[in-house]
């Protein structure tokens, strides 16, 4: 996925899904909107309350009880291994094109 959208494309994508999971009101993925927005958004249908409270708590580094934008997308990066692969593409890429004259002897 990460290498057909680019780094922006890839970011977007992932801001894209915390909105679709958070609660407008509080502007975070709480316990209910993860629960209420899973399968739909993430296509996992039969999670338990113990499995959202797992993800929840897996991602809330400041541990608030919910999930800032931040912190989702790390969660997204750590439990999806093709995420992390197509991400250090997508980074090795970007410093190549940024870099790639100086690191040739130029």
């Amino acid at each position: 996925m990460a290498g057909k959208l680019g780094g922006e494309g890839l970011i977007d994508e992932l801001c894209k899904g915390f909105e679709l999971l958070m609660d407008g009101d509080k502007g975070v993925i709480t316990f209910e909107s993860l629960r209420r927005n899973a399968s739909a958004v993430l296509g996992l249908g039969d999670l338990t309350d113990d499995d959202v409270r797992c993800m929840i708590d897996e991602g809330d580094f400041d541990r608030d009880g919910a999930l800032n934008q931040m912190e989702f997308c790390v969660l997204m990066f750590r439990l999806s291994p093709d995420l992390m692969d197509a991400s250090r593409f997508v980074v090795t890429e970007a410093i190549e094109e940024e870099f790639g004259d100086r690191t040739h002897g130029h």
